[in-house]
C-alpha cells in the first residue's frame, strides 16, 4: 500500500463539486515553509467526508485500518463494503474520506506559469513544465 506523506505543509480543503462528487485539498508554495511547490490531492466519487478546512502540519494519506474502519463505522454509519474505500488523512485518522483511489499532483509553482490549478480538465496531463504524480493505495 502506498501512504501519501507530505509533513509540515499547510493544506487547505480548495474544492467540492457535489455534481462530480469531487473533493480538491491543495498546498501552495509559501515561504513560511520555504516550499517551491503546488501540490493538489483529488478524491473522486466521494461518498463522506469528515474534514477540516486546513491542516495545518501537513496530510497522511493512507487506507483507514480495520480497528479505524470499524469505530467510524459504528460511528457514521458507513457500510462494512466500503472498508476498501475509507481514507484517513492524519496519523491519528481524525478526518476521512470515503471514495474511490485518491491521486496527487506536484509541480514547481514558478514553472505553471499562468494555469492556476494542476487538475483543471480544460489544460493538458502531463503538461508541458515538469511534475510529479501518483495514486495512493
Amino acid at each position: 500500500m502506498t501512504d501519501f506523506v507530505r509533513e509540515g505543509r499547510l493544506f487547505r480543503v480548495s474544492g467540492f463539486v457535489p455534481s462530480h462528487r469531487q473533493l480538491f485539498l491543495t498546498s501552495e508554495a509559501t515561504l513560511v515553509n520555504r516550499s517551491t511547490t503546488v501540490i493538489e490531492v483529488y478524491f473522486g466519487h466521494v461518498e463522506l467526508m469528515f474534514l477540516k478546512p486546513h491542516y495545518e502540519n501537513g496530510l497522511h494519506i493512507r487506507r483507514a485500518t480495520a480497528s479505524e474502519f470499524g469505530v467510524l463505522s459504528e460511528r457514521h454509519g458507513i457500510p462494512a463494503e466500503d472498508a476498501y474505500y475509507t481514507w484517513t488523512l492524519e496519523r491519528d485518522g481524525g478526518s476521512f474520506v470515503v471514495s474511490g483511489k485518491p491521486s496527487w499532483r506536484e509541480a514547481e509553482y514558478e514553472a505553471m506559469g499562468e494555469r492556476q490549478s494542476l487538475y483543471d480538465p480544460r489544460q493538458p496531463w502531463p503538461p508541458d513544465f515538469p511534475a510529479e504524480w501518483g495514486q495512493i493505495g
